[in-house]
């Protein structure tokens, strides 16, 4: 299924993420419940915010593919964080790993500084929506 990524030119050009995704009628949309830094045996892999985001991402990936899809059909990305500012900073290396998990498909995305999460060792939590 092919998307098409809207971008209006008024807005300049968007770093990292696509202002709208316009997905075709008739194809299913998965919603991915958010998802943090867990490995297998639901323990948070690492205390660094870079490892934390890898693993998230991954966890979101492992969902598409369990549901028959792949990362290049994820449409919404929602990233809560704990520290905006470390998230920031950190960016050149987050890239590096949103990059070789995603390419360079950049779906819609929010970033939401958040108090806490469910988890107290959480970092970083990722929800979002994949058109299969």
């Amino acid at each position: 299924m092919a998307f098409a990524f809207i971008n209006p030119e008024s807005f300049g050009r968007p770093r990292g993420y696509a202002n709208g995704v316009l997905v075709p009628a008739g194809g299913a949309l998965l919603f991915i419940a958010g998802q943090i830094a867990w490995d297998e045996r639901q323990q948070i892999v690492s205390t660094d915010l870079v490892a934390q985001f890898d693993r998230a991402l991954a966890n979101v990936i492992t969902v598409v593919r369990a549901a028959g899809g792949t990362p290049e059909q994820i449409a919404r990305l929602i990233i809560y964080v704990i520290d905006a500012n470390e998230y920031r900073a950190r960016m050149p290396e987050i890239g590096a790993r949103w990059r070789a998990q995603m390419g360079r498909h950049f779906p819609a995305m929010a970033l939401v500084e958040v108090r806490s999460l469910l988890e107290d060792e959480a970092l970083v939590e990722i929800e979002g929506i994949a058109a299969l």
